[in-house]
C-alpha cells in the first residue's frame, strides 16, 4: 500500500495537514503555555488550572458571579462550581448574596485570597514576558492584535 506525501496547504488548500493546521496549532500552543504557566501555580500555591482562573477572575473585578467566569474563561459551570468549592475550603474565596438580585451569589476573594492573587498576579505577568520574550516588539503589538482579531470574529468580547 502506498501513501501519498504531505501536501502543502497553502498549495493545496483541499489538503489538511494536521501540524499545520492553525486550530490545531493554536490549542497545541494554548496547552504548553498553560502547562508552563501552572508551574508557578500549582507549585507554589497549589492551586489547579480551574482555581486559577476562577482566582483571577474574580480577583481582577473584585467580585463577580459563577456565571461570568463559565462565560468569561470558557470554562463548563462544573469545573467553574468546583474550582470554587476547592477556593471556599481554603478559604481563599467566599460567596455573598447579591443586594441587587437575591437569587445570586457573589464572589470575593478573602483577605488570604487577595494576598495570594497579590503575590500571583506578578509572578504570572513575569511568566508572560519571558514566553513573549521572544518576538520582538513589533511581532508583540502584532500577535495581540492578531489575537484580539481571532477573538472578536469568534464573537468574544475583550470582557470576557
Amino acid at each position: 500500500m502506498e501513501f501519498a506525501l504531505a501536501r502543502d496547504p497553502i498549495a493545496d488548500p483541499a489538503a489538511l495537514e494536521l501540524a499545520e493546521f492553525v486550530p490545531f496549532r493554536l490549542n497545541r500552543l494554548a496547552a504548553a503555555v498553560s502547562d508552563d504557566l501552572s508551574q508557578i501555580y500549582r507549585e507554589r500555591f497549589g492551586l489547579e488550572i480551574p482555581e486559577w482562573r476562577v482566582l483571577v477572575t474574580v480577583g481582577q473585578r473584585g467580585e463577580c458571579s459563577a456565571q461570568h467566569i463559565a462565560a468569561s474563561t470558557r470554562m463548563h459551570k462544573t469545573r467553574v462550581s468546583r474550582a470554587v468549592a476547592g477556593l471556599e475550603q481554603r478559604a481563599l474565596l467566599a460567596r455573598a448574596l447579591n443586594a441587587q438580585d437575591g437569587r445570586e451569589l457573589r464572589l470575593h476573594l478573602t483577605r488570604s485570597g487577595r494576598r495570594t492573587y497579590e503575590v500571583l498576579v506578578p509572578l504570572a505577568l513575569e511568566r508572560e514576558r519571558k514566553l513573549l520574550s521572544c518576538l520582538g516588539a513589533h511581532q508583540q503589538r502584532a500577535f495581540r492584535e492578531a489575537l484580539t482579531s481571532l477573538e472578536q470574529s469568534l464573537g468574544l468580547s475583550s470582557d470576557e
